[in-house]
């Protein structure tokens, strides 16, 4: 059986796709289900479902009104493993919770391509410019800037389209900045972050595919679908941001 599900953060609204088992009658012929073939493609497996969990929330929780910061180590506190970037992570979240108990905080660290500095991506909702810099006391902020508005994104038609405040694209590139040492997380959010509104899944009233995708949600528009060889398909809407229909 075919069933979808809508989940919506902030701007975006995905509409999952997939099969379920359901109990056949005696005799009656059951589809197998595709296995993994190796343990590396079980992995990827796990880690886009981790990545759709981690863009939903930060869609879920960020806006034009959250900050963007980019934290560097002066060499009197420069460290040289991934345990101990983690613990002046930890420390300094800690030290802006005490001072904005209400501060919605996700922070990513990783170790610069050429240099192989640690350093840490922050973004953050509840948080002013002065009171991310002045706790930060381990180095120097390279930036901190507002999220964008109007987030583009190149379409298959080869054009750049107005996705207005989807951030999935920055959502991946800091999901995919650090590479953590096995048993350990990609980032640290706060427990306070808001969960994407998920809906209950429903059974399918027809058969969808790529080509023929659910209708859009009110006030949304479809700018991606895609599919595995596991009969999972999954489609990205956003807001539309005005009444000619452009994002």
């Amino acid at each position: 059986m075919q069933v979808k599900k809508r989940i919506f953060s902030g701007a975006v609204c995905e509409q999952e796709v997939y099969f379920v088992q359901t109990i056949g009658r005696r005799g009656a012929a059951r589809v197998p289900r595709i296995r993994f073939r190796t343990e590396a493609e079980r992995e990827r497996h796990r880690t886009e479902i981790s990545r759709r969990r981690h863009t939903r929330a930060f869609n879920a929780n960020f806006s034009p009104a959250s900050l963007y910061s980019t934290l560097t180590l002066d060499d009197e506190n420069e460290v040289y493993t991934q345990e101990e970037m983690e613990k002046l992570r930890d420390l300094y979240i800690r030290r802006l919770r005490y001072r904005k108990p209400n501060a919605v905080i996700f922070a990513y660290i990783g170790q610069g391509k050429t240099t192989q500095r640690w350093h840490m991506h922050m973004v953050s909702n509840g948080l002013t410019e002065e009171e991310i810099s002045s706790a930060w006391t381990y180095g120097k902020i390279f930036r901190i800037e507002h999220l964008r508005t109007n987030c583009r994104y190149k379409h298959d038609d080869g054009q750049m389209h107005d996705h207005g405040q989807d951030y999935t694209g920055l959502a991946n590139y800091l999901f995919n900045h650090g590479d953590p040492e096995k048993g350990r997380h990609r980032y640290k959010a706060t427990r306070n972050a808001v969960k994407p509104d998920e809906e209950e899944p429903t059974e399918c009233r027809r058969r969808y595919s790529v080509e023929h995708p659910p209708l859009a949600p009110k006030g949304y528009q479809l700018v991606d679908a895609r599919s595995t060889e596991y009969g999972y398909i999954l489609y990205r809407y956003v807001a539309i941001n005005d009444k000619a229909g452009r994002f």
